[in-house]
């Protein structure tokens, strides 16, 4: 009896054993994967055109720093800032003491030169007549005629620094050179000034345009045209077209920046000087595939997508370039082919080869 259950013993013992190789080998024992229920879209170009909008101010096309050519002391201002003028009216003057006496000085210098003329003039006539005849001898007629041609000499001279010194006179009356409206002053009554000191900003009537200080970075993007839509950040509005006029050739080192001036097409007149406006440029439009926010994934540190191979409905993880990020969906710069089905929901768990099921349609 001993001996036969010693012998089942044995039995079951290497049955036990061998069940589980025999499962190991057997190939129906294998695990299969799921497939994941997720959501899919067939991806399509579409024209797509980037915008840029930048903050500038309103300033004139023309403005200009005015200046006394003398120097002197203010004794009289009659502007202020924000006043029109028009061409030729006098913005302040000068104490003219210093030059009045200067224009007095050569008003006297002239009468003298004037007397000096007529005395030389009357001796070189005695001295003709008296050569003619043979009563004088040939060098006084010479030197007769040498005064006369220093005091005609003395007499131009004294009439080119008389028109020096009224001219002088003049410019103690600073006066608008064109119509316009003064926008700094930088003087007050009783400032001594200098020569070529600028005192007053005159922004001409006219032409107006907006100054934007932009990143160098923009001029890499294929802008459509010169043209640049305005709005009035106070009120928008008022709007106005312009267009590119003027590109600075230098950077501007503090900001690292490119100063850009827009033309105002018809400026509104609530966009007055120094107004903040508003610039908004377009780029050309490019055939670009955007993806919904939930299609990206990651693979390394770089952005992926999940992409759908339609004979096997197996996904894979395929890496892609972002050109760009809207509000809704994330343009694709290379990465993906028109007609490529990717997935837009339930990628999250995921995995490289993974069975998925789907609809036919776009999701």
């Amino acid at each position: 009896m001993m001996h036969v259950l010693k012998c089942l013993a044995a039995t079951l013992g290497v049955g036990l054993l061998a069940a589980p190789l025999a499962a190991c080998q057997d190939p129906s024992a294998t695990s299969v994967r799921t497939a994941a229920l997720v959501r899919t879209a067939v991806v399509q170009p579409r024209d797509v055109r980037a915008s840029v909008t930048l903050t500038g101010a309103v300033q004139a096309r023309f403005q200009a720093d005015l200046s006394f050519r003398v120097s002197g002391r203010v004794v009289e201002r009659l502007v202020e800032v924000g006043g029109h003028v028009q061409a030729g009216d006098v913005l302040a003057r000068l104490d003219p003491t210093e030059q009045q006496a200067d224009v007095d000085a050569t008003t006297a210098a002239l009468a003298s030169a004037e007397a000096q003329l007529r005395i030389a003039r009357t001796s070189f006539e005695r001295q003709k007549a008296l050569v003619a005849n043979g009563f004088t001898t040939r060098t006084a007629f010479d030197q007769a005629q040498e005064d006369l041609r220093t005091a005609e000499a003395s007499l131009e001279t004294g009439q080119a620094q008389l028109g020096t010194a009224k001219d002088a006179l003049g410019y103690t009356e600073l006066r608008a050179d064109a119509a316009g409206l003064i926008t700094a002053r930088h003087l007050e009554v009783g400032q001594v000034v200098q020569a070529a000191q600028p005192v007053f900003t005159l922004a001409h009537d006219g032409d107006r345009e907006v100054v934007f200080d932009v990143a160098e970075t923009i001029f890499f993007e294929e802008l459509d045209g010169d043209h640049i839509s305005l709005k009035l950040v106070s009120s928008p509005d008022v709007s106005a077209s312009g267009h590119v006029r003027e590109v600075s050739p230098a950077l501007d080192p503090k900001g690292s920046s490119v100063r850009v001036k827009v033309a105002i097409e018809n400026p509104p007149a609530a966009m007055t000087l120094g107004s903040a406006v508003a610039g908004t440029a377009r780029s050309n439009p490019s055939a670009q595939i955007a993806v919904p926010w939930t299609a990206l994934s990651a693979k390394g540190l770089k952005p992926a997508v999940w992409l759908v191979d339609q004979p096997s409905k197996t996904v894979s993880l395929r890496p892609v370039a972002v050109a760009g990020y809207e509000a809704d969906s994330v343009l694709i710069k290379s990465g993906l082919a028109p007609g490529d089905r990717i997935v837009i929901d339930g990628g999250k768990l995921l995995s490289s080869g993974q069975p998925v099921t789907f609809d036919g349609g776009r999701s």
